[in-house]
């Protein structure tokens, strides 16, 4: 079925509306720096598309992000806006994380739509139990939840369940939130056999070690990531915000690496393709699901002004621009 249907008058005036709608005019200058249409605006350092907002946030509304670490992003800029971000929780700011350069919100960071669902579901649906069986033990006296970032350092079982009752208790104030932000990361995904389920990140190499045969490797499929989607948009309609909206975007970040045979390049251009596509069919299918293009700002940016020396951390200045975008496009 097609994601946008429109008779052929619609689609004309689709196509007069304006510059934005077209890439290139013979009598437009590539150079005239105000200019709208494509040709222009890609030589900009910063590019700027169109946005046309369906749903504006107001100022009392509670918000929560949850995805890739650009949801980190997301919830910076809104809290220096004084909105109410409750995924940004005060109990993530006790948790000493190994790296002296993340925060311990780094520790909430979901890279595949398999984890973002399951916290969701675990801490929203009564019906759906945490599997203990998936804390694997790291030796005889430490544990790892393969659910969570690997920001923490390791410790013993029940420290674990203190930690990840803690993630489940933020992430049931969702229920509150007008507004759901989800910042689609990764489709490499790795399964735990033993406790049939997918998990959030790759295994710590001590566990490949301990446990040879217990995790593989997944490429997932656009039908199954945008089941994912579904299966959300299903669970916080039935548990959440009688008005919810959700803002769905896909990370600019690339992959670090890849576990497939492809080059990496090519494998973090499906990734991201695969779930740009996948926010768009979402979208198109609710009313109350839109796409916000964090993605197509950094990646029709100029390369020099929008990336660090590594090519895979997008610099200040791009960030700071998606959120000036993202705020001026929604937030009334």
């Amino acid at each position: 079925m097609s994601i946008y249907v429109a008779s052929a008058a619609e689609a004309r005036a689709n196509f007069k509306q304006g510059p934005y709608s077209r890439w290139f005019h013979k009598e437009a200058r590539a150079d005239q720096a105000d200019g709208n249409f494509a040709f222009q605006r890609l030589r900009h350092p910063l590019f700027q598309p169109a946005i046309t907002p369906r749903f504006q946030m107001k100022r009392e509304d509670k918000l929560f992000a949850i995805g890739s670490c650009f949801a980190r992003g997301i919830e910076k800029a809104l809290v220096g806006r004084k909105m109410e971000v409750l995924s940004a929780a005060p109990e993530f700011a006790s948790l000493q994380t190994a790296n002296k350069e993340v925060t311990g919100l780094g520790f909430t960071n979901k890279y595949n739509t398999f984890s973002i669902f399951n916290e969701l579901r675990w801490a929203l649906d009564p019906a759906a139990k945490f599997p203990r069986d998936s804390i694997a033990k790291i030796d005889d006296e430490l544990c790892c939840d393969p659910h969570t970032n690997p920001t923490l350092r390791p410790a013993g079982f029940e420290e674990t369940l203190r930690r990840r009752g803690m993630i489940q208790m933020v992430t049931r104030r969702v229920a509150q939130c007008r507004v759901v932000i989800i910042t689609l990361g990764l489709v490499e995904a790795w399964r735990d056999k033993s406790a049939d389920t997918f998990i959030n990140a790759t295994p710590m190499p001590e566990l490949f070690a301990r446990y040879p045969d217990r995790y593989e490797f997944h490429v997932t499929s656009f039908s199954q990531n945008l089941a994912n989607l579904e299966s959300v948009h299903r669970l916080v309609s039935q548990f959440g915000h009688p008005d919810v909206q959700f803002i769905v975007t896909v990370s600019p970040v690339p992959l670090m690496a890849t576990f497939s045979t492809e080059d990496v390049v090519i494998a973090n251009t499906y990734s991201k393709s695969l779930l740009r596509a996948a926010a768009q069919e979402w979208a198109a299918a609710h009313k109350n699901v839109h796409y916000f293009p964090s993605y197509e700002i950094v990646m029709n940016s100029d390369r020099a002004t929008a990336w660090e020396e590594d090519l895979r951390h997008a610099q200040g200045k791009v960030v700071d621009h998606i959120m000036r975008i993202f705020l001026d496009s929604y937030l009334s």
